[in-house]
């Protein structure tokens, strides 16, 4: 199974809408969803602090790819459907 992440934090609003978009289009096209929790790491917080909800393909789905390998809010299911493709 293919692998998205989601960088997150505690009692982040927009990261638990951001989760609601992805969890129908994940399931269907057959991802599994890894939340990150950014305040665990002072380098996430640097990268994602102002920035989240990110997600983000692990480098192991990028071989290859055409695009941006990460997507910051705000998006909707189109977008993610796009980045996903």
């Amino acid at each position: 199974m293919r692998v998205l992440k989601l960088y997150t934090t505690l009692g982040c609003h927009l990261c638990e809408e951001a989760e609601l978009i992805l969890l129908p289009l994940l399931q269907h096209q057959g991802y599994l969803l890894e939340k990150v929790e950014i305040s665990e790491s002072e380098e996430l917080v640097e990268l994602y602090g102002i920035r989240i909800p990110v997600i983000a393909l692990p480098e192991s789905l990028d071989t290859g790819r055409e695009g941006p390998t990460e997507l910051g809010w705000p998006f909707d299911l189109d977008q993610v459907s796009k980045f996903l493709s």
